[in-house]
């Protein structure tokens, strides 16, 4: 986490910078370059340095995803709408159709970035703003060894106390439609969808955010889990999606 820190600091105070004045001037110069495609791109706020964020996603994502990690010049769009929402941009919000009380559905191809992106975010994000990732597959074979309290864990019973106050846990289902429907005690259960049903009704009533990533389209989530399922996540989240086009990076 230090590393980490230290990360976000060089990127985001460039003016502590110990590169000679020529290399700087030189930065300078490129940086000017790249914020003039970035513009042409529409990923401008006034609030998100967007070019800075690129910068420490690319750091970030050597250190703790794979030494490959880039951030594509297709997905710019994508990341931007990220941080307009984690960072609350009400114009761009508005602008890009994204509802700032909803969580977030990613959705695209397999090895598309989807999980990357949501493990880096979290390091932008102050303590109390942070969700935590779970796979959807480790709550299934959680659901194995302890049953029904592990639908209540995710969902229900999602809270914690925070400086004298009890706040709902964000979560971010990680890969939705990997894991398969549990027998428990010859009873069949498909535990994420009772836990996204569970989750919605704490949203209507206490604001608890769900977040998901999934390879899955909407209809596919249908049969997955069902139209009902399918509804409720729409209306708990907003849909962010890769284009069925986008790259494998992990090759």
């Amino acid at each position: 986490m230090q590393k980490i820190s230290e990360t976000i600091n060089q990127v985001l105070n460039p003016e502590t910078s110990t590169q000679e004045p020529a290399k700087t001037m030189a930065s300078r110069s490129k940086a000017s370059v790249a914020k003039d495609r970035l513009k042409q791109e529409g990923v401008q706020s006034n609030i998100i340095q967007f070019d800075k964020c690129l910068e420490f996603f690319e750091k970030a994502g050597k250190e703790y995803v794979s030494q490959k990690f880039r951030i594509w010049r297709e997905d710019h769009l994508i990341l931007f709408k990220l941080l307009v929402y984690f960072y609350r941009d009400e114009v761009n919000a508005e602008k890009h159709g994204i509802d700032l009380h909803k969580g977030i559905l990613i959705t695209g191809p397999v090895g598309c970035g989807k999980t990357s992106l949501m493990t880096l975010l979290r390091f932008m994000l102050a303590p109390k703003e942070q969700y935590i990732i779970k796979s959807a597959r480790d709550i299934t074979l959680e659901f194995i060894q302890d049953g029904y309290s592990t639908i209540n864990k995710y969902s229900k019973a999602a809270f914690q106390q925070t400086g004298g106050e009890l706040i709902s846990k964000a979560y971010c289902f990680d890969d939705l439609g990997v894991e398969s429907n549990i027998k428990y005690y010859g009873n069949e259960t498909n535990v994420m969808a009772e836990i996204l049903l569970s989750r919605y009704d704490m949203f209507i009533s206490r604001h608890m955010l769900t977040h998901a990533t999934t390879n899955l389209s909407a209809s596919e989530i249908e049969n997955c889990y069902g139209n009902r399922v399918r509804s409720r996540l729409r209306e708990m989240m907003n849909v962010i999606a890769f284009g069925k086009e986008a790259k494998d990076k992990r090759v």
